[in-house]
């Protein structure tokens, strides 16, 4: 071989080395260091023609294809970078309350009860004497607290828009002494209810008990004179109390009736079981009621006093 065609042999040689390299750079594989150009150029083919993704009998230290920068998108990919997800907005303001209702105010404490039923002494005949100024109260002054003071009591709340308990407690006793004056002894002491009945002749002379039906008096007399005037009441129809003259033959500071079981204070006996005593049914009930034959006397005070007076063999006269 001439050098003439060893110098075309070359130039060959050459042109197919550029033209292997030019489609190396096309291809945008690398180009292999050894091997004839054909070699190259079939690589290069290949590697074109090779899927993204490495097949599995590519060894594991194959170099990795770079990705391309004009790449085609991933399905379901928007092109550019992608927008950062919004975080959920928290709202920092607190959510609304209604405030708490204020506390209820505490309830007034219940006004102190002073006087009830069953109740006695100076200041229920006192209560009484005053409902009796202002006409509630249409008896005697007693000193006992029954149903007739209860509703007297009752009665005069009522009028001043008052609860009608019948009990007299502070307020109830407060608007009473605004509205009334202080009693007399003679208010809170009256003889009697009515008028004491002129005395029958057989008590004008000693020590006499002189109780009158028509009037419902008891008058205690000595020698004549009045020395003290009570009211009274008697048995019923069917339980009358014995009319005519008596003597004092027993005295019992706290007796009980053995017939009705019921107590009859300052009892003085006069004729078989009939006797003047205290009844706290007279001075609750008044004339309502009747006794079992007994001289009832409803103000405590006035048969105490005359308990300690009279004598066994005091005279005892009962008249219409």
């Amino acid at each position: 071989m001439d050098e003439k065609q060893r110098n075309s042999r070359v130039m060959r040689r050459a042109v197919a080395l550029a033209a292997a390299a030019v489609v190396g750079v096309t291809a945008g594989c690398t180009a292999q260091a050894s091997g004839a150009g054909a070699a190259a150029a079939g690589g290069a083919k290949r590697a074109a023609a090779a899927p993204a993704h490495t097949p599995a009998n590519v060894p594991a230290n194959a170099p990795v294809e770079a990705a391309s920068s004009d790449a085609a998108p991933a399905e379901g990919r928007s092109e550019g970078p992608a927008e950062p997800t919004p975080e959920p907005k928290t709202s920092s303001a607190k959510p609304k309350t209604s405030p708490p209702a204020p506390p209820a105010p505490p309830a007034p404490p219940a006004p102190k009860v002073l006087m009830a039923s069953g109740a006695e002494g100076a200041q229920v005949r006192e209560l009484q004497a005053r409902l009796r100024q202002i006409a509630h109260f249409n008896r005697t002054p007693t000193g006992y607290y029954g149903p007739v003071t209860a509703a007297a009591v009752s009665s005069f709340q009522g009028k001043r828009g008052l609860p009608r308990t019948g009990t007299t407690d502070t307020v109830t006793w407060d608007k009473l002494l605004g509205m009334t004056r202080k009693p007399t002894r003679a208010e809170l002491h009256p003889t009697t209810a009515n008028p004491v009945a002129k005395p029958d002749p057989r008590c004008m002379t000693g020590r006499v008990l002189c109780i009158s039906k028509t009037s419902r008096t008891l008058s205690w007399m000595v020698e004549g004179r009045v020395v003290s005037a009570m009211d009274v009441r008697f048995g019923s129809q069917y339980t009358p109390t014995r009319e005519g003259v008596f003597s004092v033959y027993w005295k019992s500071r706290h007796h009980v009736s053995t017939l009705y079981d019921s107590p009859m204070p300052y009892a003085l006996f006069f004729s078989g079981g009939q006797a003047v005593h205290y009844s706290s049914d007279f001075a609750a009930r008044g004339y309502s009621g009747a006794s079992h034959g007994c001289v009832n006397v409803r103000d405590e005070g006035k048969i105490a006093s005359l308990f300690a007076q009279v004598r066994n063999g005091d005279k005892v006269v009962i008249y219409w």
